[in-house]
């Protein structure tokens, strides 16, 4: 049985370059993991998706030269208000169903939170119809945009 032993001499200079390099791949490695990973979506810190930029946003709707404006007030989660400004006593006349359909419609809106599902009479269809219009582009003024 003859074994023969072989004895590898490396010189300390040559580990040194070997760990520099090895070293410096992995930062490279690293580095261009860092650079080139997906970025994720900022997210409120609140936990809550901000919805709308808080304030008061009107529509306005024209019935024989009388403006009428539907004002919605949000804050940033949610709908704080919806009312019909200005109601003049002209209006009220030419247009007796107008405010109680905005009576009607706005409980309901706050409720749900948007004008999806929101119930009417049949009395009141093409009023309700154009408030909920009139509050649709008030609401698309007020949503957030990134």
């Amino acid at each position: 049985m003859s074994s023969k032993t072989k004895i590898v001499v490396l010189r300390m200079k040559e580990i040194i370059y070997t760990a520099i390099f090895v070293g410096l791949g992995i930062l490279l490695i690293t580095l261009f993991l860092v650079m080139f990973r997906p970025k994720k979506d900022t997210i409120p810190t609140s936990g809550d998706p901000v919805l709308y930029v808080p304030g008061v946003y009107s529509s306005a709707i024209t019935l024989n030269s009388q403006d009428i404006n539907v004002e919605i007030t949000v804050d940033s989660k949610k709908i704080t208000s919806v009312t019909l400004v200005p109601l003049t006593e002209a209006v009220t006349t030419m247009y007796p169903l107008m405010q109680p359909a905005m009576d009607n419609l706005s409980p309901q809106i706050l409720k749900n939170q948007s004008i999806k599902n929101i119930s009417y009479s049949s009395e009141s269809r093409y009023t309700s119809g154009v408030l909920l219009k009139a509050v649709d582009q008030a609401l698309t003024k007020a949503h957030k945009t990134d």
